[in-house]
């Protein structure tokens, strides 16, 4: 499952002064325990906190880490350009201190032989995107060996263009670079957040998919020249299927149910309707 864009304060805090990330992060832990579904990683891609607050990440942390375990699944943790590099790697990978501040926090993950590759796409003082050149060559000798069922990578930022002028102006700066290192590797898929707008497409063709956020939504079609945030969150999640990677995007505001039937028996249902029409 990846989930992106949390933007956790402090408790207390609300986002914009009116949205309850961490709520929003209890809901969706909750409502994958209580699915019952298999979850192998919880992939979570970059803004983890709003401001770099380590008291958020704290929280963060104290609230996946009973679930993770219940659901046997793996956390895997990657930076955005809201999160702090040294609260981040304190607090979330117990790395300590950290003597250089321009250090990267980039990392090799293997969940049921899918290598997952984080690329730390942020730049501190800036909210666009790039991968630095020595990351590239990290990146490069890892994908020298494939994996024995591919290679998904994650970053934050988005190495294609958003149709939200305002987020496309923040996308990655540098996504031909990026191209260029993964062409002809197994890399099947790269997923990324920070847009706050689900969307897909591809670099080098390999598809890119944005997940929803998990905080609130920009609007996609707002009257013109205007950029509006709404409320709604969601995640996405992700599949090795006989086709390959395919990633969906789960609504998690609350709805009304329309209906809900047994898998089953809607399976029996369309069965029939095939038989018929044949």
């Amino acid at each position: 499952m990846q989930l992106t864009d949390t933007h956790l304060r402090a408790e207390g805090e609300l986002v914009h002064g009116r949205v309850d990330t961490f709520a929003n992060l209890r809901s969706v832990l909750d409502l994958l325990v209580a699915s019952g579904q298999r979850v192998d990683a919880l992939v979570f891609s970059g803004d983890l906190a709003d401001d770099g607050d380590p008291a958020a990440y704290r929280r963060l942390r104290d609230a996946v880490e009973p679930v993770a375990e219940s659901l046997g699944a793996a956390i895997i943790y990657a930076m955005g350009n809201h999160d702090e590099r040294a609260a981040f790697g304190r607090e979330l990978l117990d790395e300590g201190d950290m003597p250089d501040p321009h250090r990267t926090w980039d990392s090799v993950h293997v969940v049921d032989g899918v290598r997952i590759v984080v690329l730390d796409s942020s730049t501190p003082g800036r909210h666009d995107g790039r991968i630095e050149q020595h990351q590239l060559r990290w990146l490069a000798d890892r994908l020298a060996t494939p994996s024995r069922r591919g290679t998904i990578l994650v970053l934050h930022h988005p190495p294609i263009s958003s149709p939200v002028t305002t987020v496309d102006y923040l996308r990655l700066q540098n996504p031909d670079d990026l191209a260029e290192t993964i062409a002809g590797s197994d890399v099947r898929m790269v997923l990324c957040g920070h847009a706050h707008h689900t969307g897909a497409g591809s670099i080098g063709g390999v598809p890119v998919w944005v997940g929803p956020a998990m905080s609130y939504r920009v609007d996609t079609a707002p009257p013109l020249d205007r950029h509006r945030g709404l409320t709604g969150f969601g995640f996405s999640r992700v599949d090795l299927l006989e086709s390959g990677f395919a990633a969906t995007a789960v609504d998690a505001t609350p709805a009304a149910v329309v209906y809900d039937e047994s898998r089953q028996s809607v399976l029996a249902k369309l069965a029939d309707l095939s038989r018929r029409a044949g």
